[in-house]
């Protein structure tokens, strides 16, 4: 069985992030979701961990039932091989929107192999309809009210606008 983690942060989970999920699924047995805590996204994030998971699980039941029974939601603190490893994997996937993202990939996955030369990355470019959108863009048009329906899967759109009220 092919395990394969896809980190990230996920605050909040996109239509980027969407395209990644459902195209590592083609290649996989089962794909885990790790949501990291992220030392130095700290000043910027806006959900908890809890309520990222609780978009994606939200996204992910939403999906049809062959891929969702594929799909597993975790957190992580840590070393992402040391997750890796305790999920009984050796592959993690990354997305790439464009090639500033990939010397930053780059340099991730090859900190990883050091660390780890039984873990591999795999990197898949993000869809061209998507290559744009990010988290952090997504936090920015949420603050100046714009629409979101572009950039987010449908069924979290109400949540995530809530937030702003909450904020």
């Amino acid at each position: 069985m092919l395990i394969a983690v896809y980190p990230g942060s996920f605050d909040p989970i996109t239509l980027g992030h969407l395209d990644i999920i459902l195209r590592a699924c083609k290649v996989c047995d089962k794909l885990i979701i790790a949501v990291g805590k992220n030392s130095y996204k700290k000043n910027t994030s806006l959900l908890t961990i809890s309520k990222r998971i609780e978009l994606i699980e939200k996204v992910v039941n939403d999906l049809d039932g062959n891929i969702r029974q594929k799909i597993e939601i975790s957190s992580f603190d840590g070393l992402l091989v040391d997750f890796v490893k305790e999920k009984k994997s050796n592959l993690i996937i990354r997305g790439l929107r464009a090639f500033s993202d990939f010397d930053y990939e780059f340099n991730l996955a090859m900190i990883n192999s050091k660390i780890s030369n039984d873990v591999e990355t795999i990197f898949l470019m993000a869809n061209e309809n998507k290559q744009f959108i990010s988290s952090k863009f997504v936090k920015e048009l949420l603050e100046l009210n714009i629409d979101l329906s572009p950039f987010l899967p449908k069924i979290i759109i109400e949540d995530f606008l809530k937030l702003k009220g909450e904020n």
